[in-house]
């Protein structure tokens, strides 16, 4: 690529680079190699490619340098039982929004004060094939989302639902990759707010269990997942696993967003 020619990033580029930020911290050069494959650039002309891929994106701050970085979102105040939770699903046709992977179905369902307040699904239409083997994971199939909605047009509506809530995923920067890459497509500005991974959580929260993925863990509590590998279900199963683990964390004196994040960064078995 000429230094001197400017390029107008694609949403799928901009995308690819907010997945690799994501893992971390990325130097200009890592993320040219990462993203569109220039390999070995000098410093100079990495970061200036950098700075127009990711031109505008509020999401990305620099850490240092030569280094950039996910911008920190502002923490939560309050006990955590009284904080508002989003927990969202997202189905896809693959794994990697970067690649050009889509969404085919979204739930988000709100959680306060230790109790299931709202919930809301929809089919979305990707626009590309869904693969067979997705289907045949997931129930959906091309003709079911031939008629539903694209992203766009749900986007101010499922931005309204996450604005300001704690986002909660069992893999949750599986779910937020995809969401973030969505919204952006559909030039909606990104919601704000922390993110809590339950899959993380489980594995700090329940040492002793074997295996953390939902199956696993909602089977520990004896939470039915009504329609698995569907949003909807997975995130209302999801829901209940969260209500569970905040008792789990709770119990152990963890009553503020602070301590909780403190407790899951920390080394594992340490001690309150």
């Amino acid at each position: 690529m000429n230094p001197g020619v400017r390029f107008s990033p694609s949403s799928t580029l901009v995308a690819r680079a907010l997945e690799e930020l994501e893992r971390g911290p990325r130097s200009a050069s890592d993320l040219a190699r990462a993203v569109l494959g220039v390999r070995a650039a000098p410093p100079g002309v990495a970061e200036r490619i950098v700075q127009e891929l990711l031109a505008g994106e509020r999401r990305v701050e620099r850490a240092g340098e030569d280094r950039w970085r996910l911008t920190r979102e502002r923490s939560p105040s309050g006990p955590l039982a009284a904080l508002s939770y989003v927990v969202v699903d997202v189905e896809t046709t693959g794994a990697s929004p970067g690649r050009g992977d889509r969404i085919t179905e979204i739930a988000a369902v709100e959680v306060r004060h230790g109790a299931i307040t709202d919930e809301f699904s929809s089919l979305v239409n990707p626009g590309m094939p869904i693969p067979a083997w997705i289907s045949r994971l997931t129930g959906i199939s091309d003709d079911m989302v031939c008629d539903a909605p694209r992203f766009e047009e749900i986007a101010g509506l499922v931005r309204e639902r996450l604005e300001g809530r704690v986002f909660v995923a069992h893999n949750a920067p599986f779910d937020w990759r995809f969401v973030s890459a969505e919204m952006r497509r559909a030039a909606s500005v990104l919601p704000s707010g922390p993110r809590l991974c339950t899959l993380r959580l489980a594995r700090r929260a329940l040492p002793g269990l074997a295996r953390k993925g939902l199956d696993s863990v909602t089977e520990y509590y004896g939470i039915e997942i009504e329609g698995r590998h569907r949003a909807g279900g997975d995130a209302v199963a999801t829901a209940g696993v969260l209500l569970r683990l905040l008792e789990e964390v709770e119990r152990r004196g963890f009553t503020e967003w602070g301590d909780l994040q403190g407790w899951l960064s920390g080394p594992r078995g340490a001690p309150r």
